[in-house]
């Protein structure tokens, strides 16, 4: 795959958002033609850069993509496009199958019938529920304990029967906690409001939030604070590309991976690396725990290591939160 004549179109759906504009950025830095399709509920127009053809639309709207999939001569989707807050999904379960899950089927449905050959789904590692095993490996039961968790499972069990009948491969990347922005300083997680605890703590540690709250101190670690596998987002970016060159190179087999660093971290250790980074201390409140939360879930990744050919460029705690303060910093900038 020399020079970008050889490289199909990549329609990026939820290119707009956290996840998604850091996959663009890598495509695009690789010589990709991409194209964005977003509907800016949660992502933002400016985090589309230039380069890449960009389209305000919905990804359930199957006439839509059918169209740009013959315009552009799309040969890959990468799927970000989704609902991903849990205790949303809880209190709305039918928006998020219908967000997550029915949308996905008529993006599928479109690929499909456009002959797209490849597609790589941004999924999770609620897929697994409370593993009864940590690191938790591929093969671990799936079992979801809330809507985010199913929606995202039925969307791969129906990747794998479309795979099974279609002239399509797939990878499925489950994402454990995903932290961190662009090295150089071109996106970064931007929404208000969000819960994840890195993008929390660096809130804090730039004078918008007073403090940060810990959910629960009595889990079986050894601070008895929860552990979390961070992965760096532009590493996570780099692991689709490596995914749709596998893809393209073997069209005869799709893939689900676990995308982590199989290193967990616990919470305090999380805030002691954002002291240290910013060289002074947050404020932390105790607050009890909450319902669902795991132990510990920290990725066995021998799988993805052994598929792919990838291997972690920022996989150091301090970098992914010096990464995150520093687009935080310029989120402040930007008003």
């Amino acid at each position: 795959m020399q020079g970008s004549s050889s490289k199909p179109a990549v329609l990026v759906t939820g290119g707009a958002g956290y996840i998604g504009s850091h996959a663009v950025l890598a495509l695009l830095d690789a010589g990709w033609p991409v194209v964005v399709i977003d509907n800016l509920t949660t992502g933002f127009r400016w985090a589309v850069p230039d380069a890449a053809a960009f389209v305000e639309g919905d990804v359930g709207d199957q006439a839509l993509v059918g169209r740009l999939i013959a315009e552009h001569g799309i040969g890959a989707i990468m799927h970000f496009a989704g609902s991903i807050v849990v205790p949303e999904s809880v209190a709305k379960p039918l928006e998020y199958y219908e967000n997550n899950t029915v949308k996905s089927r008529a993006l599928i449905a479109a690929a499909v019938a456009g002959g797209v050959r490849h597609f790589i789904f941004s999924s999770t590692a609620a897929t697994y529920g409370i593993p009864e095993r940590v690191p938790v490996a591929e093969e671990a039961p799936t079992v979801p304990i809330n809507p985010y968790g199913w929606s995202k499972l039925m969307t791969e069990r129906m990747l794998a029967d479309a795979a099974a009948a279609h002239p399509l491969n797939y990878c499925a990347l489950r994402y454990f906690n995903v932290a961190g922005a662009d090295p150089e300083g071109r996106s970064g997680q931007s929404t208000a409001g969000a819960t994840h605890l890195i993008k929390v703590a660096v809130e804090a540690a730039t004078g918008k939030r007073g403090h940060v709250s810990v959910f629960g101190t009595d889990y079986a670690t050894p601070d008895g604070t929860g552990i979390r596998d961070y992965i760096h987002v532009s590493d996570l970016a780099a692991a689709h590309l490596r995914a749709l060159e596998r893809l393209i190179a073997e069209p005869e087999r799709s893939h689900t991976l676990n995308c982590g660093y199989g290193r967990g971290f616990s919470v305090m250790e999380v805030l002691d690396s954002v002291d240290r980074v910013t060289n002074r201390p947050i404020e932390r409140r105790m607050e009890p725990r909450r319902a669902g939360d795991p132990d510990a879930l920290v990725a066995d990744n021998r799988r993805i290591l052994g598929t792919l050919d990838w291997r972690p460029a920022r996989a150091d705690l301090d970098t992914i939160v010096a990464d995150a303060l520093a687009w935080e910093r310029r989120l402040g900038e930007r008003g």
